[in-house]
């Protein structure tokens, strides 16, 4: 029994598009995150608006920001990823 692995196989591909998505998700976390911590938290100290006591730039980009991230993934996972057997395509195990 020789284990080789096949480029071609279609679990390659499937793995390749997943990994694009995970990395595009980064880049939304990220770009969230930076956006609402440098836009919103540039400004002087005593102009900052607060929210349950925390600063509006901190509420939105950590807070707020992990719920809509752990939203994204949720809905990535269920819609986007697919399951994908371990097994080679003659069923036995590697």
């Amino acid at each position: 029994m020789k284990n080789t692995i096949n480029p071609k196989d279609k679990r390659f591909k499937i793995a390749h598009r997943e990994a694009l998505i995970g990395v595009v998700l980064v880049v939304i976390n990220f770009l969230w995150w930076y956006g609402f911590a440098y836009g919103l938290g540039s400004d002087k100290v005593e102009h900052y608006t607060y929210i349950l006591g925390l600063p509006a730039w901190f509420f939105y980009s950590c807070i707020v920001g992990f719920f809509v991230m752990v939203i994204l993934v949720i809905l990535t996972v269920k819609f986007l990823f697919t399951d994908v057997p371990f097994e080679d395509e003659e069923g036995e195990p590697k």
